[in-house]
C-alpha cells in the first residue's frame, strides 16, 4: 500500500486529468454545436470507412454517453451503423467464390477487340499477340472468353463481315432512310403526320423528303422520282441505301431507286440498331424541337422541320464528327468582336457567333 502522501498526490493527479478531459469534451461539444448550427438543414455525407470508424468508437461509449455529447449524427444512427458493420462481417455473399479468379475486364475487352479486328486470328495467334503486350493468357482462357461473348472461332469468324466493318468501308457511299410520326393539331383534332427523311452517313447531312398523312405507293413513287432527279444532288454520290422492312417502301419505290443505280439494303426485322444514324437523327429532332412544341396544322410542322434542319446543318455541334459543326464557320478575324446569338423558333434553337467586322 502506498504511503499517504503518494495516495493524496495520485488522487490530485487523477482529479486534474478528469477535469482536463471534461474541459476537452465541453470544448468539442461546443465546436460540434456551432458546426451543426452553421450546417442548418444540410447533411454531411460520410464515406463507408468513416462510418465504420465512428461506429466502432460509438459502441465503446454506449447510448447514455452518446446522448450527452453533441454528436454530428444521432446516437441511433451511430448504433445502426454498428449493427450494419456486424451484419457485413457475417455476409458471405461479399466474399470471393472458390476457384480461380475471373479474368480482368480490361483483358477480356482486349481479347474481344483483337478477335473482332482480325477475323482470321485463331486462339494461338491471339495468345501470341497478348504475350507481346505482357499478358500471359492460356489458350483455353481465350477460347472461353470468346465463347462467352458469342464470337465464333477463327475459320467461321473470317467468313462473315461485321455490320460495323461494312459501314466503315462504304461510309462515303452510304445513305439511310426512315420514317417518324408526329401528331399535329387540326380542326379535326389530332392528325398523325409521317415524315420521310434521308441521311448521308459520312457527312451526316439530312434531307427531309416529304411530310404526308397518307404515305401510299403514289406518294412514295413521287418521292423516289424527286430524289433521283438529275438536278437533285443529295443522292448523287450514294451507291447503297439502308432501309427497314416497312411496307411503305413498296416495290415501285425500290424499283425506281434501283434503275438509278442505288442498291437497296433492307435490314432484318426489328433491328433499329442497324440503322443507328437515322435513329439518332429522329431522337435529336424530337428532343430538341418537335417534342417541345404544339404544332397547329401542317404548315407549322414543315416550318419547324425547315428551321431545325437549317440549324442542324449550319449551327449545331455534332458529337459524331468530333463535336464540330458540319459546315465549319469562317476563321475568326477578330476574336474581340461582340458575341451575337442567333435564335430560331422563338429561342428554342440558339447559335452563338462573333459579329462581322
Amino acid at each position: 500500500m502506498l504511503p499517504l502522501p503518494f495516495q493524496i498526490l495520485s488522487l490530485m493527479f487523477a482529479g486534474w486529468i478528469n477535469r482536463r478531459q471534461h474541459s476537452v469534451i465541453e470544448y468539442l461539444n461546443a465546436e460540434n454545436r456551432i458546426l451543426k448550427e452553421r450546417l442548418g438543414d444540410r447533411r454531411i455525407q460520410f464515406t463507408n470507412p468513416e462510418r465504420r470508424e465512428l461506429a466502432r468508437k460509438a459502441r465503446s461509449l454506449g447510448r447514455k454517453t452518446l446522448c450527452e455529447l453533441e454528436t454530428l449524427v444521432t446516437p441511433d444512427t451511430l448504433l445502426r451503423w454498428y449493427l450494419c458493420l456486424i451484419a457485413r462481417k457475417w455476409d458471405y455473399s461479399q466474399r470471393r467464390a472458390p476457384g480461380r479468379p475471373r479474368t480482368a475486364r480490361t483483358l477480356i475487352d482486349l481479347i474481344v477487340r483483337m478477335a473482332l479486328d482480325n477475323p482470321t486470328w485463331g486462339y494461338t495467334r491471339i495468345q501470341g499477340a497478348l504475350a507481346n503486350l505482357g499478358h500471359e493468357v492460356a489458350r483455353g482462357t481465350i477460347a472461353n472468353v470468346l465463347r462467352e461473348q458469342g464470337i465464333e472461332p477463327a475459320p467461321e469468324r473470317g467468313k462473315h463481315t461485321q455490320w460495323s466493318t461494312f459501314l466503315k468501308a462504304h461510309l462515303e457511299s452510304l445513305a439511310a432512310t426512315d420514317f417518324f410520326t408526329i401528331e399535329v393539331c387540326t380542326v379535326r383534332g389530332l392528325v398523325t403526320h409521317y415524315v420521310l427523311f434521308f441521311i448521308h452517313l459520312a457527312s451526316r447531312a439530312v434531307k427531309i423528303a416529304g411530310v404526308t398523312t397518307n404515305p401510299g405507293d403514289l406518294w412514295m413513287t413521287q418521292v423516289a422520282r424527286n430524289l433521283t432527279d438529275p438536278d437533285e444532288k443529295f443522292l448523287r454520290s450514294v451507291r447503297f441505301l439502308i432501309m427497314d422492312r416497312d411496307a411503305k417502301y413498296g416495290v415501285a419505290f425500290r424499283t425506281i431507286l434501283a434503275h438509278k443505280g442505288l442498291q437497296v439494303i433492307r435490314l432484318p426485322p426489328r433491328s433499329p440498331n442497324l440503322n443507328a444514324f437515322a435513329e439518332r437523327f429522329v431522337r435529336s429532332v424530337r428532343e430538341e424541337c418537335l417534342d417541345r412544341m404544339i404544332l397547329f396544322g401542317r404548315s407549322s410542322l414543315t416550318r419547324a422541320l425547315s428551321e431545325f434542319t437549317e440549324h442542324y446543318h449550319l449551327e449545331r455541334n455534332h458529337q459524331g464528327v468530333g463535336n464540330r459543326l458540319l459546315h465549319s464557320a469562317a476563321a475568326l478575324t477578330n476574336a474581340s468582336s461582340l458575341i451575337r446569338r442567333r435564335q430560331r423558333l422563338g429561342g428554342m434553337l440558339s447559335f452563338y457567333h462573333r459579329a462581322a467586322a
